[in-house]
């Protein structure tokens, strides 16, 4: 099941659909997936509540590397305000870590089977 259902009830729809067709021995993983996808989705929309800057968007600037920069600068602030690493700098800014909101925001024994999930991929 999943546990934190995104915002968008299209998106929800298309979830379940693919868990119903999925593999009895892969349903678990996607379940924990789409939970871990739908906290990272709303992680990154909390940015706006925020009300990023200029000035935070020439600071984020700043970390990129050159080629990255320059192209960032040229799609302006308004263009780069939907980019996941600016949304994530913003969050960060505001002391809200990626890692850290997806733990508190999902279920304990879930976040434990996942990162176990995780751990078995890279081996």
């Amino acid at each position: 099941m999943i546990k934190v259902k995104h915002p968008d009830e299209d998106c929800n729809q298309r979830q379940e659909a693919f868990l119903t067709q999925c593999p009895a021995d892969q349903r678990r993983f996607h379940e924990l997936l789409f939970t871990n996808g739908n906290i990272a989705y709303r992680y990154h929309q909390k940015a706006r509540t925020f009300s990023p800057t200029v000035q935070d968007f020439e600071e984020w600037l700043e970390g990129l590397p050159p080629n990255m920069q320059q192209d960032m600068q040229q799609k302006g602030f308004e263009a780069c305000q939907g980019i996941l690493s600016f949304t994530r700098y913003v969050n960060e800014k505001n002391d809200i870590g990626l890692e850290e909101y997806i733990r508190l925001h999902m279920d304990p024994e879930d976040f434990t089977e996942y990162q176990s999930f995780l751990a078995q991929a890279k081996e």
